[in-house]
């Protein structure tokens, strides 16, 4: 009988790590097919300016390597659905995937199949690649230590309010189609009485606060309460669930409690790599819910996990979270105004 492997990825520039991946994994079974994201697919879990490689393209130099036999284009930001089709046998990611974060892990398994999280060749990353190809020699840039103190404390505020402009205006420029994407997944939700779980850790908890607090309370004009709760606030359950089963778990044992098919888990995290926040993603998947994940630049685990995501193209904490702030209140507005549409 022959048996199916398949594996997903972007492949976005294709590299020795990705070709050693590949052989590793046909050497699994019979057959292997390779999952990769769509162009749009790609920009929503990447952000602007990716893939570097069209799909078309991307699919042809796979097609090339001896050890890939079909490569399937899929446009959602996860391969669940393609998994479910194909039914393979054996499911396989790279080691920097543990197998309860692997999408379709939970499938196969049930289905008598196999999940591996292989170990990746080290020192490659198209990620890192393409940063050194965009980045100049930070050595040729020598700092300037001639300028006053004053000077200095100017100069880094001039600096930060630059990057905070030029983080909204590629918010403006690139962003706004994700961002309505995921207020009509919430729009959606609360027309059909279902509800909006929030969570994340530190400036990402107070911001699920801000907006559940939005949802419950009112954003600008009267109007209902709507079901919104932020994971974030209940202590007994936090401390509880924290001493009981570790952190990791804080937020997913709520969502296993609180949450309901059809429902909306909102997950926010900066860097896109919390672990409690992914776990959370997973649990609601499982249950049925939808998922969106508000993130940062390099958050493409987190966006890659999630039904939509928005990721703010700063590498900065602070310009993040200023502009999940900013998120929060277009999502509130937008939702409002359909649902108040939605009601005459």
């Amino acid at each position: 009988m022959s048996v199916l492997v398949f594996t997903n990825g972007c492949f976005d520039l294709l590299h020795p790590g990705h070709i050693d991946l590949l052989e590793r994994c046909k050497a699994l079974g019979d057959r292997l097919v390779v999952g990769i994201n769509s162009d749009a697919s790609v920009r929503a879990i990447k952000g602007a300016g990716r893939p570097l490689m069209s799909q078309a393209d991307r699919t042809a130099v796979l097609l090339g390597l001896r050890s890939v036999d079909e490569v399937a284009v899929f446009d959602e930001p996860t391969p669940a659905r393609l998994i479910k089709e194909l039914r393979p046998d054996v499911l396989v990611k790279g080691g920097d995937w543990p197998i309860e974060q692997i999408i379709g892990a939970d499938f196969v398994l049930a289905n008598g199949g196999k999940v591996f999280s292989l170990p990746l060749k080290p020192s490659y990353s198209t990620s890192n690649i393409i940063e050194r190809i965009k980045q100049p020699d930070s050595r040729d840039a020598a700092p300037d230590s001639s300028a006053g103190n004053d000077f200095k404390d100017e100069l880094r505020i001039e600096n930060s309010l630059r990057e905070h402009q030029q983080v909204i205006a590629t918010l403006f420029s690139d962003g706004l189609g994700a961002v309505e994407q995921c207020a009509r997944l919430i729009f959606e939700a609360l027309s059909e009485k279902r509800k909006l779980l929030l969570c994340g850790n530190g400036g990402s908890a107070a911001d699920a606060q801000h907006i559940a607090a939005e949802f419950v309370g009112r954003f600008e004009n009267e109007r209902r309460g709507w079901p919104a709760l932020a994971l974030t606030t209940d202590t007994s359950t936090l401390t509880s669930v924290s001493n009981d089963y570790g952190y990791e778990q804080v937020f997913s044992r709520q969502v296993e409690a609180l949450a309901a098919e059809g429902d909306v888990l909102v997950a926010i995290s900066t860097s896109g790599n919390s672990p409690n926040v992914i776990a959370a993603v997973m649990a609601a998947q499982r249950l049925g819910c939808k998922t969106i994940g508000l993130t940062g630049a390099g958050g493409k685990r987190l966006a890659s996990l999630c039904d939509a995501a928005i990721l703010v193209q700063s590498a900065r904490t602070a310009r993040i979270q200023e502009a999940h702030n900013l998120i929060g209140h277009l999502i509130c507005e937008m939702v409002d105004e359909l649902l108040e549409a939605n009601q005459k």
